[in-house]
């Protein structure tokens, strides 16, 4: 199942460019404005969970925060974003990983995820990932997945949807919402897919 996935993102990164995939995003305003709302300091250590190739980072260098990681699970997602950003991707710490499978060696101010976690669709998935959550954030978690108004599928794979109350069930337990919006993504075939974003304090 691991391998497969792995698979899967690795010949999407390695065959799409990113105007061919639906999630890109030419500025991640919502996720910049959540992080911004933090009012954590420059240094702050923010991860990027399942950032691939998405220009969240260049945006974050560029507003010269400090400390920024970026995990995917595809290889070929992550030099991809190390290509185009040059010589400034020596500024960032690149990880291949599986989420599930990811053992950190440092906490995090911000964990931002707006890709991975609605593609886990089984309870030991699920259940693997706020445990990793709970564990390696000592800050905020930006969560943004499909809501119930979303897709039922990405990328031809099952994902799961979340309503705010949902999202809010699975961290409950070790964090404490401050804010959830609806937001519409506008892939770049002119359609639309409806996000849940909310933002989490660990207790």
């Amino acid at each position: 199942m691991e391998i497969s996935r792995k698979n899967h993102w690795e010949t999407v990164y390695e065959t799409k460019q990113p105007n061919e995939v639906s999630w890109t995003q030419e500025k991640p305003q919502t996720s910049l404005d959540f992080i911004r709302e933090t009012n954590l300091d420059k240094s702050a250590k923010i991860i990027d969970i399942g950032g691939g190739d998405s220009k969240l980072v260049d945006f974050l260098l560029e507003q010269g925060y400090e400390n920024l990681t970026v995990l995917d699970i595809s290889a070929s997602a992550l030099e991809r974003a190390k290509i185009r950003l040059g010589d400034k991707a020596d500024r960032v710490t690149w990880i291949v990983s599986d989420i599930t499978e990811f053992e950190p060696d440092t906490t995090y101010d911000i964990w931002h995820d707006r890709a991975t976690f609605h593609f886990l669709t089984t309870e030991d998935q699920i259940n693997q990932y706020v445990k990793i959550a709970q564990k390696w954030i000592s800050g905020y978690l930006i969560i943004g997945t499909f809501s119930d108004e979303g897709p039922s599928k990405c990328s031809g794979l099952e994902i799961k949807q979340y309503t705010e109350t949902t999202l809010e069930n699975q961290f409950q337990k070790e964090f404490e919402k401050l804010k959830c919006i609806n937001e519409d993504h506008k892939t770049p075939f002119e359609t639309i897919q409806n996000f849940i974003f909310c933002v989490f304090r660990k207790r």
